[in-house]
């Protein structure tokens, strides 16, 4: 199996900390492109960046339209838009209806990231209050990629880890300070 070219993660109710965790965990050497989606009522990103590049040995940006993905950087999905990347591996950005109550949506990010690197993709479903994110990890998993979900038991909302559960299932379901080192391990094996 080869390794994985994208890590797509998703989260709201509770995701911050969350992600502190995960971004906060994963090894500087992941040459990886990682995505992050988080649902938040911020005007902008830039406060998330901000306090997720305190805790990262990875670079950590706003994705912006037409830019390429980067490897090895954590991308954040603007407030307000919908995040897609293309099939030249281009974001796209969009004011489309909201999904599951969301935009930025994580099925919308998940599900176009699925198309584009499909078996070589990871996705990961933090804590969070509604469904988002479970559709995408459905598709993510029809075409060949992994599936990871925090354990609803132990996330600070376990809606949002039970709906991608019910509705995709998992090839990992694990607590929250299991993931960062099992992504370590699937991406650098």
């Amino acid at each position: 199996m080869s390794l994985p070219a994208a890590i797509a993660i998703g989260c709201s109710a509770g995701g911050v900390d969350a992600l502190k965790t995960v971004i906060g965990g994963l090894d500087p050497r992941l040459q990886q492109t990682i995505l992050v989606c988080c649902h938040s009522s911020s005007d902008t990103v830039d406060l998330l960046c901000e306090v997720l590049r305190r805790v990262s040995a990875i670079p950590v940006i706003e994705a912006t339209e037409r830019h390429s993905v980067r490897s090895g950087v954590v991308q954040l999905a603007p407030t307000g838009y919908h995040l897609l990347v293309e099939s030249d591996q281009h974001f796209a950005l969009s004011i489309d209806p909201r999904v599951n109550y969301a935009r930025p949506s994580i099925d919308v990010l998940f599900s176009s990231a699925a198309e584009v690197w499909q078996a070589t993709l990871i996705g990961v479903v933090l804590t969070g209050g509604n469904a988002d994110g479970a559709a995408g990890l459905k598709r993510i998993r029809q075409l060949g990629g992994v599936a990871i979900v925090q354990s609803p038991a132990e996330a600070e909302v376990g809606t949002m880890p039970q709906a991608a559960l019910d509705i995709a299932g998992a090839d990992y379901c694990v607590s929250l300070s299991d993931i960062a080192p099992l992504l370590n391990r699937l991406c650098l094996a």
